[in-house]
């Protein structure tokens, strides 16, 4: 990472976008999604997904709070982000252009050291980090940056195809157990089931292990997880979308778009309830192989994730256009400006809460409890965004990452001037 070449822009050039350049709609956004994504993540932080997946909670609070998460939230939260991470590139790419500045080799540092953040993140605290995935995402991402608007929408296409063939043929085969053998082993691949052993020894090893320990078993996961799979192809589909986004200018003019944003809101309502219906009642991220309806429920979730993700996305920007919305929603786009630090400070409070170096409550909390502990994380992360943005110009891993990528320390306190 050191070696970065010595035809560096000067920040002046280049540098972070200054307060008064903010998009506020994008920062808005990527506060409801940190907030989205913790509920999600919630789950996983407690237990190990399989074991999460073979739970029958008897609780009837319980089974609610999973079944309105399976709806309202699972996927479209990581949707939305991954939508943004694409927006800014065209964003990031506009920005450099109208400063003259060279756009590429910026970029290719910033995914450099969001990927050495994300392998931190995965070794040191949790194996669910997504950063690293972005970085390497995003560099086919790149490739794609002067495409037509047209050609964004087609080959957003072509990578959503891939999960749906996937989950097209686990559905096939949960009807008539019978698949190709070179399918079947796809299917294994793409899936793998873990065995009761691995599930206890996960459970083991957070619950009861040593710190080293558990950094040993996540480095055992990442050469794996570092693999192309499904799931890049369907952030790759996002990423895409988000580009286009911002290619097409609707974030830079919003009321020249508001036709299209309320007719996105419209769509993305009727489709994201059907499709999310049949999600919900599968009741399974992770669909048994043997399970129709799960598996009919995730391939629904292909379309329904993203239809909900921009029906959440075109109201909040509707919203926004009125002052006081506007002024109501600010300290959530606080928490957007420095998303990675509260993304990270997630992963930080949540695996000291169950993890056995803290207050070991790995596999004890039932999903009602993880919601309510999800909503006190985040009204705690708003008001201390607020006051630290009222006196520094980034979140400390928003400045690090800066720093890093330029490889010259960027000044943080707010100027007075200011």
């Amino acid at each position: 990472m050191s070696a970065f070449p010595h035809t560096i822009e000067s920040p002046a050039a280049v540098g972070p976008v200054p307060g008064q350049e903010r998009i506020e709609a994008i920062d808005i956004l990527r506060g409801a999604a940190i907030l989205g994504i913790l509920i999600v993540n919630m789950g996983i932080f407690s237990m190990p997904a399989d074991l999460a997946a073979q739970q029958q909670w008897p609780n009837a609070i319980d089974r609610t709070a999973e079944t309105l998460i399976l709806f309202f939230v699972q996927e479209k939260f990581k949707t939305l982000f991954s939508f943004l991470f694409g927006l800014g590139l065209a964003v990031q790419m506009m920005r450099a252009e109208a400063r003259g500045a060279r756009f590429l080799p910026l970029y290719v540092r910033r995914l450099c050291v969001l990927f050495l953040i994300g392998v931190a993140h995965f070794l040191l605290l949790w194996d669910g980090d997504i950063l690293h995935d972005y970085a390497l995402d995003a560099c086919v991402l790149l490739l794609f940056r002067r495409r037509s608007r047209k050609t964004l929408l087609v080959s957003a296409g072509i990578f959503l195809c891939l999960p749906l063939l996937f989950y097209g043929l686990t559905t096939y085969y949960s009807i008539t157990r019978h698949v190709n053998p070179a399918l079947m082993n796809w299917i294994s691949i793409e899936d793998p089931a873990e065995d009761q052993e691995t599930i206890e020894e996960t459970q083991r090893i957070y619950s009861r292990g040593t710190y080293a320990e558990m950094i040993t078993f996540r480095a055992g996961e990442l050469p794996e997880d570092v693999l192309p799979d499904l799931d890049d192809a369907y952030i790759l589909t996002i990423f895409l979308l988000g580009l286009y986004a911002g290619r097409r200018g609707i974030f830079h003019d919003v009321p020249a778009h508001l036709p299209f944003i309320r007719r996105v809101q419209g769509w993305g309502l009727m489709i994201g309830v059907a499709g999310n219906a049949a999600f919900a009642v599968g009741g399974s991220y992770d669909p048994s192989p043997t399970s129709v309806m799960q598996n009919v429920g995730r391939m629904c979730l292909l379309f329904a994730a993203p239809a909900m993700t921009f029906f959440y996305a075109s109201t909040i920007i509707l919203l926004a256009q009125g002052e006081a919305w506007r002024r109501g929603l600010a300290p959530l786009a606080a928490v957007g400006r420095m998303a990675l630090s509260n993304y990270l400070l997630q992963s930080l409070i949540c695996t000291t809460i169950f993890y056995s170096y803290g207050l070991a409550l790995f596999c004890k909390v039932r999903p009602s409890l993880g919601l309510l502990l999800t909503i006190i994380i985040f009204l705690i992360q708003i008001p201390l965004s607020v006051w630290w943005l009222r006196r520094f110009q980034f979140g400390s891993i928003e400045w690090l990452w800066r720093s890093l990528t330029y490889w010259q320390r960027q000044p943080m306190r707010v100027s007075r001037r200011q």
